[in-house]
C-alpha cells in the first residue's frame, strides 16, 4: 500500500509528488499516468513560457504562484542546467481604445510587486524592431523553457528518492475503504491511504468518480499555433502580447520565441469537440453531449459570443490569423508562417457561465483532487506542489 498516489503526470502531478517526498521522506509514493510517456497533454503542449503573474488578481493563487513560481522556476533549471532564458516580455497596445487596459495592466502589475517599466513605441522598437505599437508594457522577470526538460528532472528527482512512476495506468474507478483508497486501474488495483486528483483534462470526472461533486466542468478549449518560418524567426526578438480583451477571457495571439530558437504566433481559444482534441477534426460524442448539456457552457456563449465566433474563423481562416498578427508585427505575411502543435486548456467552468478564474484544490478527507489548474500552472508547478503537500494531513 502507497501512503500517496498521485493521479496524473503532467508538471502538476510531478511537482506534487516530489514536495510530498519533501515532507514525508520515507513515504511510499507513486505517480500514475494513463499515457505512454509523462507531459503528454496540457504540460507537453503549452507555449513554454515562465509567467510573471502580470494578469492575475492580486492576492490570488495565481497571482501569488506566479511570481513566486517564475522565481523558483528559474532557481530549479539553474540548479539542474536545463536550458532556460529571463527574456522579459512586452505588451503593447495598438489601438486608442487600449490605453486604458493597458493602464490597468501595469497597476496590476505593480500591486502583485513585479518589475514593470511603462514604455513609448520608441523604446518598444529598441525591444521589438518591427512592432508598430501606439504605448507598451515592459515585464522583466517572463522567460522561456522547455517544460517536458523540466518534467523529466521532475520524474528522475521522485524516482532517485524511491518513488515510483506507473505509465499507461488509467484509473478507471475508485473504492473507499476505512482506511485506505483503492484504485481500479488498467493494471490492476492499487492502494494508497490518500489520493490526490491532477487530472487536468479529466479532473472534474475523476473528482466525481470519487464520489464528491466538483464545483465546476472541465470545458476544453483547443489553442492553435502557427509558426514563422526560420527565415523570417528575426522578426520577434523575444516575447510580445497584445493588450488583452477585457470581455474575454483570453490573453489573445501573441509571438513566443522558444528556447530552441523557434517562434510561435498564437493561439486562438475555441471549443474542442473532444477533451484531448488537438485537430480540428477530432470530435468524441459522449464529450460533446456533456458539453451540450451543461448550462454553463450556454451562458458562457451568451457572454463572448461574438469573440468566439472571431476565434473561430481565425481558426478556419489563416488570413483572418495572420490579420491578427499583423496587428503587432505589420510586416508578418501569409507566406511568413505554417501550421505547428495545438494546445488544450483544461478551463473549470462553473453552472452560471463563470470561468473559474484561480487554481482550485479541494480537499475531501483521503483525498484531493485540483480542479483547476490551466495557465500559469506549469510556471507555478512547484509552488502549487508544496501548497498541496503543506494541505496533506500528518501519515498516520
Amino acid at each position: 500500500m502507497y501512503d500517496f498516489t498521485i493521479i496524473g503526470g503532467g508538471i502538476v502531478g510531478l511537482a506534487t509528488a516530489m514536495a510530498l517526498n519533501n515532507r514525508f521522506p520515507n513515504a511510499q509514493i507513486a505517480v500514475l499516468e494513463k499515457e505512454p510517456q509523462l507531459a503528454f497533454h496540457q504540460t507537453g503542449n503549452n507555449s513554454g513560457v515562465i509567467h510573471s503573474g502580470i494578469y492575475y488578481k492580486p492576492g490570488s493563487l495565481k497571482a501569488r504562484f506566479s511570481r513566486a513560481g517564475a522565481k523558483s522556476m528559474v532557481e530549479f533549471c539553474q540548479q539542474h542546467d536545463i536550458p532556460h532564458e529571463v527574456c522579459g516580455k512586452v505588451i503593447v497596445a495598438t489601438a486608442q481604445e487600449q490605453y486604458p487596459q493597458l493602464e490597468k495592466l501595469y497597476q496590476r502589475g505593480l500591486d502583485n510587486g513585479l518589475e514593470v517599466a511603462k514604455i513609448t513605441p520608441e523604446e518598444v522598437r529598441e525591444i521589438e524592431p518591427h512592432v508598430r505599437c501606439l504605448a507598451g508594457i515592459k515585464v522583466t522577470s517572463t522567460g522561456i523553457v522547455d517544460y517536458r526538460q523540466v518534467c523529466e528532472k521532475y520524474a528522475y528527482l521522485i524516482t532517485q528518492s524511491g518513488g515510483e512512476i506507473h505509465l499507461n495506468t488509467k484509473v478507471e474507478n475508485w473504492q473507499d475503504r476505512k482506511e485506505s483508497i483503492i484504485l481500479d486501474t488498467s493494471k490492476g488495483e492499487i492502494e494508497a491511504k490518500f489520493v490526490i486528483n491532477c487530472g487536468g483534462l479529466f479532473s472534474d470526472r475523476l473528482t466525481q468518480m470519487s464520489g464528491m461533486q466538483p464545483q465546476a466542468k472541465i470545458i476544453p478549449f483547443r489553442g492553435e499555433y502557427y509558426e514563422l518560418k526560420p527565415e523570417k524567426r528575426s522578426l520577434v526578438k523575444n516575447l510580445i502580447y497584445p493588450v488583452p480583451n477585457p470581455q474575454f477571457p483570453f490573453l489573445g495571439v501573441h509571438f513566443t520565441r522558444m528556447i530552441d530558437g523557434s517562434v510561435h504566433a498564437g493561439p486562438n481559444a475555441v471549443l474542442s469537440l473532444k477533451r484531448e482534441g488537438y485537430r480540428k477534426t477530432d470530435i468524441n460524442l459522449a464529450d460533446v453531449a456533456e458539453m451540450l448539456m451543461y448550462p454553463g457552457l450556454w451562458k458562457l456563449a451568451a457572454q463572448h459570443g461574438k469573440e468566439g465566433v472571431k476565434e473561430i474563423i481565425r481558426s478556419f481562416s489563416k488570413t483572418a490569423f495572420v490579420h491578427s498578427l499583423q496587428q503587432l508585427i505589420p510586416e508578418v505575411q501569409a507566406e511568413d508562417v505554417i501550421p505547428t502543435h495545438a494546445g488544450v486548456r483544461a478551463q473549470a467552468l462553473k453552472p452560471d457561465g463563470g470561468l473559474v478564474d484561480d487554481f482550485l484544490i479541494v480537499q475531501d478527507n483521503r483525498k484531493m483532487h485540483v480542479c483547476n489548474a490551466p495557465s500559469p500552472a506549469a510556471t507555478a508547478s512547484l509552488e502549487i506542489g508544496q501548497e498541496i503537500a503543506a494541505q496533506v494531513p500528518e501519515l498516520d
